[in-house]
């Protein structure tokens, strides 16, 4: 009886081990790689649980989507050739959306600070995972918090824009594609009319694009720098056309990242990081940018003959040229005074 009655117990036993794991809830954990720079997202970076078998690669559009994970606790790593490790840790009690990760490249500039928070977050995460014993238990002490987020971002225009392209080569023409341009990285993404997918197309490859502005319902204009000179050299990066003409306006859009300054021991200074956007103005002769002069002076020379007319209009409108906006109402008279000018836009958009 007794090797029945054994028989019988280890049957059980492995009935309700295997039950256990058949109907154990299993989760999935999904989110989206960007590059922490550009805000581009990354195809082909490496996601895995640390210390398990659950891993993937990230798709098209920087996606990933881990399934049937079991309930725990675990370390997100993910790791992408010529940036820096990254880890974050999980606890999956449900499907989780992680949302937008982002990742550091080596030697990233502008972000030394934000570089040295991944690294240090990455070393306790681990430390948390693989030694929850050491001393002080999980509590880490001495860290500053890390900034809440980032404010702003690096397109133009952050909207999808219905738009026409126009390359250098053969001249080929683009239609009906959604775009928005990234200022850091001189790219434009495309979204496809049909398909919704996205892809990455290089500035350099664009001669010039106009884009139906979403907010404004008017067409606007940008031509490539590579096509003209600053200081007797190509620029990159692009140039929006306000004002065509005898001597046209153009105006070129910097993003600056500036990096937290919040004091952790006072408690003062802005906490979050930031991408600010600076406007400057230029003027053509015909290949050369001149940036617009600031001093009163200086702007009324630069109309030649007609100096006085200018100067006489902007005293007869009591035009404040302090106001960014008296940029354009200048260039737009002294333009009108040359026929066949016809005024692209009849404000200045875009403009804080």
């Amino acid at each position: 009886m007794r090797p029945s009655f054994l028989r019988y117990a280890l049957t059980l036993l492995v009935l309700t081990l295997l039950g256990g794991n058949l109907f154990a809830q299993k989760y999935s954990v999904k989110g989206r790689v960007l590059d922490s720079d550009t805000k581009e997202f990354i195809e082909g970076a490496t996601v895995t649980l640390r210390n398990t078998a659950f891993g993937g690669i990230t798709g098209g559009v920087g996606n990933f989507s881990l399934e049937g994970i079991p309930e725990e606790k675990y370390t997100l790593a993910i790791a992408y050739q010529g940036y820096n490790l990254f880890e974050k840790i999980i606890r999956v009690t449900e499907d989780l959306n992680l949302g937008e990760l982002y990742l550091v490249k080596f030697g990233s500039e502008g972000t030394g600070a934000a570089l040295q928070k991944t690294i240090r977050s990455t070393n306790v995460s681990r430390l948390l995972v693989e030694r929850p014993n050491f001393i002080g238990g999980n509590m880490v002490y001495g860290i500053p918090p890390d900034p809440k987020k980032v404010e702003g971002n690096f397109y133009l225009d952050k909207k999808w824009n219905l738009a026409s392209i126009l390359l250098y080569r053969d001249q080929e023409i683009m239609e009906d594609f959604r775009v928005r341009y990234n200022i850091n990285s001189n790219n434009f993404e495309l979204m496809e009319p049909e398909t919704f997918q996205i892809t990455t197309l290089q500035g350099y490859r664009v001669q010039n694009i106009v884009w139906m502005d979403s907010s404004f319902k008017v067409p606007r204009y940008f031509v490539n720098g590579m096509d003209f000179r600053e200081d007797g050299a190509p620029i990159s990066g692009f140039f929006e056309v306000i004002v065509e003409g005898q001597l046209p306006l153009m105006r070129r859009t910097k993003a600056i990242f500036k990096e937290s300054n919040y004091n952790t021991a006072l408690m003062v200074g802005n906490r979050n990081d930031q991408i600010i956007k600076r406007n400057v103005y230029y003027y053509l002769r015909e290949k050369d940018l001149y940036e617009v002069p600031k001093k009163r002076k200086d702007l009324f020379l630069i109309f030649g003959d007609k100096a006085s007319q200018v100067e006489a209009f902007v005293n007869e409108n009591q035009i404040d040229l302090k106001q960014t906006s008296s940029i354009f109402q200048i260039f737009t008279y002294y333009n009108s005074l040359y026929p066949g000018f016809v005024p692209i836009m009849s404000q200045l958009l875009d403009e804080n």
